[in-house]
């Protein structure tokens, strides 16, 4: 292993274990004090903590080894190495948090405003889990089971099938948090169902965000017999590059020209500002969601 892939590697684990560790403090900060069960087999395990005391962290560690070491064989080495490293980091994190006493800390909502933490703890979650598969790791549970899924329908959008799981989730939290009262009655509350279906959506909404990139910019293909002129505007006011091919017209067989340029979202003003100066020019944009490579900066 070379210096830079070493230094790459090291990065890569030093990010996992941060997520892991903020994924811990979302638990138990936001998620376990206030009746509902958050999402996958972790949702599952905060219902058995939640009926039985059994902690969260022994839970997730009976649960992840076996789907890690499935995930070694039938997806991705690394990706189940840094699956497993995620999934224990997190497990022993949550059971040192527990024992360090963080009552004073902890969002009680107390049976009111529960949405404020589900909100919270949704997003939180949803960051863990976007920047976990951008360095093609997970959160095991059923990321790990969607993972697979996803392995073999390529065509299946990966948060929406985690998202697909969870509502099984929902429905038994439906039980589990039934109340009993004094007379042995017992009161179903479709709260918790609601609040774990919000939790998924922001979840997966906020994962699927930063997935799919933020560096969001607009691609323009300009046809023109102005070449020259809208490319050296381009480079001059608006400091980007752009590539020229040559076209025919469909109608007239006359010798066109087309351009392609990427910019960003604060100059399409001044684009279209360019395009106006030039007569025999058509242009149409579309929304790029991510940029990708290495350019020279030219001065």
């Amino acid at each position: 292993m070379d210096k830079k892939t070493f230094y790459q590697t090291a990065i890569t684990y030093t990010i996992i274990v941060l997520l892991a560790i903020l994924l811990a403090f979302n638990y138990q900060l936001f998620i376990v004090n206030n009746g509902f069960a958050p999402a996958g087999l972790n949702g599952i395990a905060t219902m058995i903590q939640y009926k039985t005391g059994f902690s969260i962290g022994y839970m997730s560690i009976i649960i992840n080894i076996p789907l890690c070491v499935l995930a070694y064989f039938l997806l991705e080495r690394n990706f189940a190495v840094r699956s497993l490293v995620f999934c224990l980091v997190y497990s022993f994190t949550f059971l040192f948090l527990q024992k360090l006493g963080l009552e004073n800390f902890q969002y009680n909502a107390d049976g009111h405003d529960t949405i404020y933490p589900v909100i919270i703890s949704g997003l939180l979650s949803g960051i863990v889990y976007g920047f976990c598969f951008r360095s093609n790791s997970s959160t095991g549970g059923t990321d790990i089971v969607s993972k697979y899924i996803n392995h073999k329908i390529p065509t299946l959008n990966f948060f929406w099938v985690t998202f697909s799981l969870n509502v099984i989730v929902a429905i038994i939290s439906f039980f589990v948090y039934a109340e009993v009262d004094a007379n042995g009655i017992t009161t179903y509350n479709y709260k918790p169902v609601c609040l774990c279906i919000t939790y998924c959506f922001v979840s997966s909404y906020m994962g699927n965000k930063i997935i799919k990139g933020t560096k969001t910019a607009h691609r323009f293909t300009i046809i023109t017999t102005h070449p020259d002129e809208i490319m050296h505007d381009i480079q001059t006011i608006l400091r980007h590059s752009s590539t020229k091919v040559n076209a025919e017209g469909s109608f007239s067989h006359g010798e066109k020209s087309l351009i392609v340029c990427v910019i960003n979202k604060h100059q399409l003003l001044t684009l279209k500002d360019i395009l106006a100066k030039y007569d025999n020019t058509f242009s149409f944009s579309e929304t790029v969601n991510e940029t990708y490579g290495n350019f020279k900066k030219i001065k």
